[in-house]
Formats: structure tokens, sequence, C-alpha cells
């Protein structure tokens, strides 16, 4: 079972090639520390305010073409099974001005909320050396996959390889 959860995401992932890690990077299998989060699309939170569910974290930029064209499926994902029901979504932008992010979510019309790091304290904890980047978290706050590059992630193997790394049938 395990060996197919590894080819699944494997799949996902594209067998994307080492880099260098990013200052503050923690790495798969590491513990995220917490952070302040500066709204986009809502109030401001803390990572800390997800824990209790796994989380998946998408690192987007308006600029970022891959990252837009996958933003539809990621909401789609979010709204067939995130909320809270088996876990939650949550983007955070690495564009430098706001106004711009903003911009693509009110055309997006994405369902979950979204935040902006414009001091790049998440973008290099979470390892956002390139992006889109999807990270699938535990519920105590551990990284379980780093997933650089746009996805379908709506597609049945995305759900089957989310639902298997969260333990979830989904």
């Amino acid at each position: 079972m395990k060996a197919i959860l590894v080819a699944l995401l494997l799949s996902l992932s594209l067998a994307t090639p080492a880099s260098a890690a990013t200052p503050g990077e923690v790495p798969v299998g590491g513990l995220l520390r917490d952070a302040e989060m500066r709204g986009l699309s809502g109030k401001p939170a803390t990572l800390a305010d997800f824990r209790g569910k796994p989380l998946i974290i998408n690192v987007w930029a308006s600029w970022c073409a891959p990252c837009r064209d996958e933003m539809a499926s990621l909401d789609r994902l979010a709204r067939r099974y995130g909320g809270g029901k088996h876990f939650n979504v949550i983007g955070i932008s690495t564009d430098d001005y706001s106004d711009r992010a903003k911009a693509f979510l009110q055309q997006a019309n994405t369902s979950f909320p979204h935040f902006i790091d414009s001091r790049l304290f998440l973008e290099n904890m979470l390892g956002a050396d390139r992006i889109p980047l999807t990270l699938l978290i535990d519920a105590d706050g551990r990284i379980l996959h780093k997933i650089y590059g746009a996805k379908e992630w709506d597609s049945p193997e995305a759900v089957k390889a989310i639902g298997q790394a969260f333990g979830a049938k989904l």
C-alpha cells in the first residue's frame, strides 16, 4: 500500500530535481513553526489555527501562469473535500504587491482562504524556491509531502494520493 502511495505522489511531482534548501526551510518530515499570516481573502490567521486537521498549503503568485492554471482544480478539491470535512486548504501568495494578488483572487473566485507572504518567512520555511508548490501537512503540522509544479488536484489519481497521505477515504 505504501508503495502505491509513493508511486502516486511521484507521478504527481514528476520527480522534480533536488535543489538547495531555502533559509530556514523545514524539510519533509519536519514540524512547521507557527507563523502569522496576513489575510488576502479574509482575516489574518496563524498556521497554528489550522492544526487538528490535515492541511494542504498551495504557494502561488499572480504572475505565475502554472499557478493560475492549477487554481481551479485546487478550488474544486477544496469545495468537495476541504473546508474541514477531511482537510483544510489554504493559499499563500508570494506576490510583492497585495493588490495584484487580490485582483487574481477576485478573478479566480476560490472558496478557500488565501494569505500573503510579503516578508518571505513562509516562502523560505516552506521551501518555495520555485512555484507552484503544494504541501501536504498532517493534523499535527508535520510536512508529509512537497509537490512542485502545477497539478490537476481534483483528478482521481491526486484525490487517491491525498486520501492515502492523510489516511482518509475520499
